[in-house]
């Protein structure tokens, strides 16, 4: 894999931009891929559908995952990568306005490696995004399964 690849799975347009804009303020350059619900983040990482012909070594290196997501919801989306052979050791990151004790609960339980609750405010968010980037892309070590 050239790069490393941040596979943010967000329903919300401001959420997005807010994200990616986090990311380039921190200098992160990565590539993003953007899929704005549940079905398209499974396709994506399973090469399916419009992702069909997706070379299947690129995988990202970590998943920012919303949890209120249509078609398919951001905990199924985590139960289905923890439960397949290729995707279940990539790491996921939920990111999520949800302030629900259960979501946290479920979310670590269905084999989250983190969760953080999106702040309102823009700085308070640009912050937390750096922090996740320089962890997991620079800090974090993943196995050559993943990357």
């Amino acid at each position: 894999m050239e790069e490393k690849i941040i596979l943010l799975v967000e329903d919300n347009p401001d959420d997005v931009e807010l994200t990616i804009r986090a990311f380039r303020k921190s200098n992160i350059a990565n590539k993003i891929v953007v899929a704005k619900d549940g079905v398209e983040a499974l396709d994506y990482l399973f090469c399916t559908g419009p992702y069909a012909g997706r070379d299947k070594k690129d995988m990202p290196v970590v998943v920012l995952l919303d949890l209120k997501l249509p078609r398919v919801d951001g905990m199924e989306v985590l139960k289905r990568i923890r439960g397949h052979e290729t995707t279940k050791l990539i790491p996921v990151v939920i990111l999520t306005s949800s302030k629900e004790e259960k979501d946290l609960i479920n979310g670590y339980a269905l084999g989250a490696n983190s969760y953080v609750q999106k702040p309102v405010n823009f700085e308070q968010f640009s912050e937390a995004v750096k922090q996740l980037g320089l962890y997991w892309l620079v800090l974090n070590k993943i196995p050559e399964a993943v990357s």
